[in-house]
């Protein structure tokens, strides 16, 4: 016992719940990525889900293999928890096209919520975003010297895949494109994106604007989850603008069979088509990215079987909420002879439909026993679930209130106590 007493384990854990922020007021926190940009510039002068079947608890589930696609690589996430149901390829470099763009849109965002940019402000467009400068590609329509509201070129953006627009808001925020694409940079290794660099606003080819579908996938959640407000953006399926009607290529949104509400279609001859795909069903979203298809219907086609197995195949799980005790252990050297432990956001898990029983728990603390001074909040552990050997999320456990110095009789006995219960 004495040894065990002595057990402590280092622990590293990320959580990976996603938090949705409200973008109703302006956000003074958010760090502006352009004041260095800005300072140099002046010193120069839910419904119930369809998919699913009826399920007997005590009938196993059969779980059919997930569907194979002729294209270079997709994964299958879900939303809430980044948990991949099934992939393939997902780490391989890719290029990513008009994806990019949701990088593009995701610094937008970022301003619109910290209240430095709003959609009534103008920007004069300059010629380096002339729209004829991007003949062979998708494009806004916008004109030299013209002034055009913030909002319009936004949706030109997310919309119309405007590669002019891109150019247009990249020079009125950061008064060059590649000060533009440092903040997209600064960005995506802000999100973990290991696999993503960025080299220009609009995803025309360059080898040094790659991705892979993995990041693609992260990069969608981040979008959904930050920005709602310029999320709600992507599910629009037509934007007029200098009396040209462009529609959404995003072929999904047009499907009655589906929830589909976003999110970016991107292509290259070099490449193929490529679409990031989100809906949500009830309480769960999922998010669909496919890269290299051979046509526009096939990238539609391969995201709608996969979000249909997800949803058909697979269930949210909900083992925990936040704040609810899931253990206790024993404090010394405080006010309180014990400590309850939580976990800080609801453990949210997505697992193939009828397999809730095959969940393992486990956990690892830093110390077998603690020892006084303890604050609420404070990580004191890690909780792990796993499905027949796998890994499907892991969540911090931390103290769920402060435990306080205990007296000087109290702390005198405990000391005593440990002196004696110590190798």
């Amino acid at each position: 016992m004495p040894s065990k007493l002595r057990a402590a384990m280092l622990i590293a854990t990320t959580c990976c719940a996603a938090a949705v922020f409200s973008a109703a007021a302006a956000d003074a926190s958010i760090p502006d990525p352009f004041a260095a940009l800005k300072q140099q510039s002046n010193n120069n002068a839910t419904a119930p889900n369809p998919f699913a079947q009826p399920v007997d608890p005590n009938t196993p589930v059969v779980i059919p293999n997930p569907p194979v696609f002729d294209a270079e690589s997709w994964v299958l996430m879900d939303y809430a928890s980044g948990q991949v149901l099934f992939e393939h390829n997902a780490q391989k470099k890719i290029w990513p096209a008009s994806l990019t763009k949701m990088m593009t849109s995701y610094v937008i965002g970022m301003e619109f919520k910290a209240g430095r940019l709003h959609e009534d402000d103008e920007v004069v467009i300059p010629k380096d975003a002339w729209s004829k400068n991007y003949s062979d590609s998708s494009k806004m329509f916008i004109e030299v010297g013209k002034s055009i509201k913030v909002g319009d070129l936004n949706r030109g953006i997310i919309i119309q895949s405007g590669n002019d627009a891109c150019v247009a808001m990249a020079l009125h925020l950061a008064g060059s494109e590649q000060g533009f694409v440092s903040v997209m940079n600064s960005y995506a290794q802000s999100m973990g994106l290991s696999g993503t660099h960025f080299s220009n606003v609009h995803g025309l080819f360059d080898e040094n604007n790659y991705s892979t579908a993995y990041d693609m996938a992260q990069l969608s959640r981040r979008l959904i989850a930050d920005l709602p407000e310029e999320y709600a953006i992507y599910k629009e399926k037509e934007f007029t603008f200098n009396g040209i009607k462009q529609y959404n290529r995003n072929r999904l949104l047009w499907d009655e069979t589906m929830a589909v509400d976003g999110i970016k279609t991107g292509h290259l001859s070099a490449v193929g088509y490529n679409l990031a795909a989100s809906s949500q069903v009830g309480n769960m979203r999922l998010i669909a990215v496919v890269i290299g298809a051979k046509s526009e219907g096939a990238r539609a086609d391969f995201c709608k079987q996969m979000l249909t197995y997800g949803f058909r195949f697979f269930e949210n799980y909900q083992p925990f909420a936040k704040d609810q005790t899931i253990l206790s252990r024993e404090v010394r050297m405080g006010n309180a002879s014990s400590v309850e432990l939580t976990v800080p956001a609801d453990v949210q898990l997505t697992v193939p439909r009828g397999s809730r029983d095959r969940i393992k728990i486990n956990y690892r603390l830093t110390q077998a026993v603690f020892t006084a001074p303890l604050k609420a909040g404070q990580e004191l552990g890690v909780i792990e679930f796993r499905l027949d050997d796998k890994l499907l999320a892991q969540y911090p456990l931390c103290a769920k209130q402060d435990v306080a110095e205990g007296g000087f009789l109290s702390r005198l006995w405990d000391k005593i106590y440990l002196f004696f219960t110590q190798d």
